[in-house]
């Protein structure tokens, strides 16, 4: 698969008490090459991966800053026990608003009067 010089080469991670694994590292890599499938023009991605401990066990804080034409998108997503899963959902919500943004952009988007 080829991977967008864009994504790759603008990509920065971030890990705060969390070890590197070659799994995390991809799965960052992977979702952060399938946002440049919504917007070709993404201009940077940075992505913190933080392990906050509590009285439960682990929980893990995922931020994700995607700079678009005319805006920077900003996620912050916890999740108790898997950092796979708040990866995923942070990236997810991000898409969200990835697409909201362009939907914007393109005027698709009804808005209400004041």
């Amino acid at each position: 698969m080829a991977r967008s010089a864009v994504a790759v080469a603008a990509l920065q991670i971030t890990l705060r008490n969390v070890p590197r694994s070659p799994e995390l590292d991809e799965l960052i890599r992977g979702r952060a090459e399938r946002l440049t499938n919504f917007d070709p023009r993404l201009s940077s991605c940075r992505v913190t991966v933080e392990s906050a401990g509590h009285q439960d066990g682990k929980q893990f804080i995922v931020r994700v800053v995607v700079k678009v034409r005319g805006a920077e998108i900003v996620v912050n997503h916890q999740h108790d026990s898997d950092v796979h899963v708040a990866v995923r959902d942070a990236f997810d919500a991000a898409r969200r608003q990835i697409e909201d943004h362009l939907r914007l952009q393109r005027g698709q988007v009804k808005l209400h009067s004041a």
